[in-house]
């Protein structure tokens, strides 16, 4: 039986553990990588893959995935050694807003609140390294208080 086709999945990870089919996009990984640019602006219309281009570039390099090369094994960016290296060694903020749907402004404010706190969240020790200032840190403090009390409804 063949690969089954996820249509809509945006996750890099659900997609290789269920052994969906995916065309290997893993190119886009090395050559981002090799250009070195300041800024890089993805601009694609809707539905083509945005997200989850960017989801697998998120499990290739944030540490949050660090030893899960088992989602790589079989790409064209398995195939050296150096990008093998590479994968799970950097601190990386992932944000998409895809997910965050309302009828509403009121609604679709909420998500984007919503995101941002597990974002913040999710990045906490931030705060507890030694590579941020007094001011710096009171300042991460400060948007985590006031996303969360906005969050709550407060």
């Amino acid at each position: 039986m063949g690969k089954t086709i996820s249509i809509g999945a945006q996750s890099f990870e659900f997609i290789r553990k269920n052994d969906c089919f995916f065309v290997d996009k893993t190119g886009l990984i090395k050559e981002w990588w090799e250009n070195a640019d300041a800024v890089t602006l993805v601009t694609r219309p809707r539905r083509f893959g945005k997200t989850l281009n960017l989801d697998m570039m998120n499990c290739f390099f944030s540490k949050e995935y660090e030893g899960r090369g088992d989602l790589f094994e079989g790409l064209s960016i398995w195939e050296e050694e150096r990008y093998r290296q590479l994968q799970g060694s950097c601190p990386v903020i992932f944000l998409s807003f895809a997910n965050i749907k309302g009828d509403t402004f009121e609604a679709v404010k909420q998500g984007v609140k919503h995101t941002l706190a597990k974002l913040y969240e999710l990045h906490g020790y931030v705060r507890a390294g030694n590579n941020m200032g007094e001011r710096k840190r009171k300042f991460f403090m400060l948007w985590i208080s006031l996303i969360c009390q906005n969050k709550s409804g407060r």
